[in-house]
């Protein structure tokens, strides 16, 4: 099937962004399939994009469906991220390196009409817990993706007689897989800088108490983060979810006498 030449492709894509949803959400923080995102947008984005043609390994499948929570932002609410991630996701569009606004956050729970002020420092903690909750998996599918590029290359170094088109989509495919982990490092990246971001304009906005338990969650989530940045995906850290026995400090950010220490 030949490529169809991205002028061509811009009526589609154009009729996607009207149609399409976010992503739905499946069990264990997945991605849950369906035709529109699984069929018919990758069938667009091989079509246009110049990538690998080899089909993907279930633990490739498995990676992509893990780290997917990661990539999108359902807490800034921003329906058009959650699609433009789809077009970059099926190769209908390049992988954006583009740095997002930390604020969208903070602006989304300055905004929302909570019944108690406190409840804001509540949903930092919750989304940050709920975002380590996945955080062991995502790492695991990661370092499994790593081993499958290994055994691919030795494949491909080693067999002899192999058309030049193999080792060409063998290399394609380990570029796709890398664009893939270092999205999803970018990713943690910005959703703990989000979090902090929010969690310090908090201090000064509504100061409480239980901005405490957000900074401990935030400082557990720091260690993935770091980990991510670093590409640990298969230690025991990522393979198994031990946190690391170094613990991050905390600063004290501010105090009053009738609430005690405030930490981040």
């Amino acid at each position: 099937m030949g490529r169809l030449p991205l002028l061509g492709a811009l009526p589609i894509i154009a009729l996607l962004t009207v149609s399409a949803c976010a992503r739905p959400t499946g069990d264990f923080g997945r991605a849950e399939r369906n035709v529109l995102n699984d069929e018919i947008m990758p069938a667009i984005g091989n079509t246009i994009s110049d990538g690998s043609r080899f089909n993907l390994a279930d633990q490739e499948i498995e990676m992509r469906d893990r780290v997917w929570r990661y990539l999108v932002a359902p807490h800034a609410y921003d329906w058009f991220g959650d699609v433009a991630v789809e077009f970059q996701r099926t190769r209908i569009t390049p992988i954006s390196n583009k740095p997002l606004k930390t604020r969208k956050y903070y602006d989304w729970l300055h905004s929302e009409r909570f019944a108690s002020s406190r409840v804001r420092y509540t949903r930092i903690e919750e989304d940050a817990i709920a975002d380590l909750g996945m955080m062991p998996s995502a790492f695991a599918s990661v370092c499994a993706v790593i081993e499958i590029d290994r055994q691919r290359g030795l494949a491909s170094n080693q067999i002899a007689g192999l058309e030049d088109e193999v080792s060409v989509n063998a290399m394609k495919r380990h570029a796709e897989n890398e664009a893939v982990i270092g999205w999803f490092a970018r990713s943690v990246s910005y959703r703990y800088e989000s979090y902090s971001y929010a969690l310090d304009h908090l201090l000064v906005e509504t100061p409480h108490e239980e901005a405490i338990g957000a900074n401990a969650r935030l400082n557990e989530l720091a260690v993935w983060v770091e980990a991510a940045q670093r590409g640990d995906f298969c230690g025991d850290f990522g393979s198994h979810g031990n946190r690391d026995s170094t613990a991050i400090p905390s600063r004290v950010l501010r105090s009053a006498p009738d609430e005690g220490p405030y930490r981040k």
